[in-house]
C-alpha cells in the first residue's frame, strides 16, 4: 500500500481547525495522519514511498491546503446548448415567450434523445474532468434529459462507467426522472409520475445513489414529488428535492416532513420553511450562480443562524450556467450570500459531505477519503479575492491527479 507524506504545509484548514506548518500522511486511498510537521510520528506503518514538501514544490508558494471541495447540485448529463434561450431570457423574454421560439427544457431533452451515446459520453466526461481540474473531487450528478426508462437508466449507467476512468471525480448519481412531464405524456401526468415510481427500482440496480424531484410550480407538486420519493427511498436511494419556488408550493416543508438528504435551491423560502428545516435533518443546498437567472435568493444567512447545516452546488445545467468551478460557486456564495469565507468553505466541503450523506469525506482527518487540494496560496480568504481561483495540487484518493 502506497505511503505518502505531504508536509511542511503553510496553512491547513482542516474543515474544523486550522493549524500551520503542518502534514499528512496518506496511507493508500486513507488519511492516516494529520498534524502539526513537529509532531509527525517518528514511525510510521511502512515505507513512505512518496515525500511532498508543499511549501518548495514548484508553483506552491503559499501552500494552502484544503479538502478537496464537493459539488452538491449538478445537471451535467445532456446534449447541445441553450444559448439562444439564455440571451432572450437576459433580455427580459418571458417563459412563455421562450417556450414558443422552441426553447425550455423540452429543448434539451430533444436533443438529448438525438445524440448518439458516444458523442453524449464524451460531452459529460469533459465536464466531469473539468471539475475535477478544478479542485472538486465529488459532484453529485443528476440524470433528467432523457425521460425515458431506458435513456434515464443509461444516463445513470453512463455517470457509473465514468467514475471509474483515470482523472474523473468521485460521482453521487442521482435519478432525476421528475424533472418534468415530457411531451409523450401530455394530459397525462399522474400516469408518468407511477411510471417514474415503477424505475426507481431499476434506478437503483444501474447504480444511483439518490432519488430527486423538481417540485416548484409548473413542475411536480408537493404530491406527486412526496410519491416519487417515497418509491426512491423504498428501492434504496437517498431522497433529496428541489424545493422552490415560496412558502406556498410546500417543497421546503415537504422535505422536512420526508427528512430529505437535502433540500436543494429554496429560491423564496420564508420564514416557516427555515424553521420546518432546522427542526429537521435536512441539509439545504444553495447554489448562488442561480441567483442572477432567478432574480431569487434563498435565506441563507437565517438558515445558518437557525442551524440548518449548509452545502453549496453550481447547479450546472444547459438553461442555467456551465460553471465547474466550485472555487468559483465559494466566491458567489460569499458575494451573493454575505457567507464568511469559512462559511462558504465549510459548505463546499463538510456541508457537501453532509448533503450526500458521505461521511468518509469533506474534511482532512484520520480515516477519511485521502482527496487532498493545495492552493498557490497562503491563506483561504483568497477564495474572496481570486473568482475561480485554481489549484496547484490534487489527490484524489492519495493519487496525485495531473493536470
Amino acid at each position: 500500500m502506497t505511503l505518502r507524506l505531504l508536509t511542511n504545509i503553510g496553512r491547513l484548514w482542516t474543515g474544523s481547525e486550522i493549524w500551520t506548518n503542518a502534514a499528512i500522511l496518506l496511507q493508500g486511498d486513507r488519511i492516516a495522519w494529520v498534524g502539526p510537521s513537529a509532531e509527525l510520528p517518528a514511525s510510521v506503518p511502512g515505507v513512505v514511498h512518496n515525500i511532498v514538501d508543499v511549501h518548495h514544490v514548484e508553483n506552491l508558494g503559499g501552500a494552502l491546503v484544503t479538502p478537496g471541495l464537493i459539488d452538491s447540485h449538478t445537471h451535467p448529463v445532456y446534449a447541445g446548448n441553450r444559448w439562444a434561450e439564455l440571451a432572450m431570457r437576459s433580455g427580459g423574454s418571458s417563459a412563455a415567450e421562450i417556450a414558443s421560439a422552441g426553447g425550455g427544457i423540452a429543448s434539451t431533452v430533444t436533443i438529448t434523445r438525438g445524440t448518439d451515446p458516444w458523442t453524449l459520453c464524451n460531452g459529460v466526461r469533459d465536464r466531469l474532468r473539468a471539475w475535477l481540474q478544478s479542485g472538486t473531487t465529488t459532484v453529485e450528478a443528476k440524470t433528467g434529459y432523457h425521460l425515458t426508462r431506458d435513456g434515464e437508466l443509461a444516463d445513470v449507467r453512463l455517470l457509473r462507467s465514468l467514475e471509474r476512468e483515470p482523472g474523473m471525480p468521485r460521482v453521487h448519481a442521482t435519478f432525476l426522472a421528475a424533472n418534468a412531464v415530457p411531451p409523450e405524456y401530455f394530459g397525462r401526468r399522474a400516469d408518468y409520475v407511477d411510471a417514474v415510481s415503477v424505475w426507481c427500482a431499476d434506478a437503483a440496480t444501474a447504480g444511483a445513489d439518490s432519488i430527486d424531484a423538481y417540485c416548484d410550480e409548473g413542475r411536480f407538486t408537493t404530491r406527486e414529488a412526496s410519491w416519487v420519493l417515497a418509491a426512491g427511498r423504498a428501492a434504496g436511494l437517498k431522497p433529496r428535492l428541489h424545493a422552490c419556488g415560496d412558502g406556498r408550493t410546500g417543497a421546503a416543508q415537504l422535505a422536512a416532513e420526508l427528512g430529505c438528504a437535502s433540500a436543494d435551491l429554496l429560491l423564496g423560502a420564508g420564514h416557516d420553511d427555515v424553521l420546518a428545516l432546522a427542526k429537521s435533518n435536512v441539509v439545504a443546498v444553495l447554489c448562488p450562480a442561480t441567483v442572477a437567472d432567478s432574480r431569487r435568493q434563498p435565506p441563507a444567512r437565517a438558515l445558518l443562524d437557525s442551524g440548518v447545516p449548509i452545502a453549496l452546488g453550481s447547479d450546472h445545467s444547459p438553461g442555467g450556467n456551465g460553471i465547474t468551478s466550485m472555487p468559483l460557486i465559494i466566491s458567489l456564495a460569499i458575494a451573493n450570500y454575505g457567507l464568511s469565507v469559512a462559511e462558504a468553505l465549510r459548505a463546499a466541503t463538510v456541508g457537501g459531505a453532509q448533503a450526500l450523506r458521505a461521511n468518509d469525506r469533506g474534511s482532512i482527518a484520520p480515516g477519511r477519503l485521502a482527496d487532498v487540494v493545495a492552493w498557490d496560496v497562503d491563506h483561504e480568504g483568497a477564495f474572496a479575492w481570486s473568482y475561480g481561483l485554481k489549484p496547484a495540487r490534487i489527490w484524489r484518493g492519495g493519487e496525485p491527479v495531473s493536470g
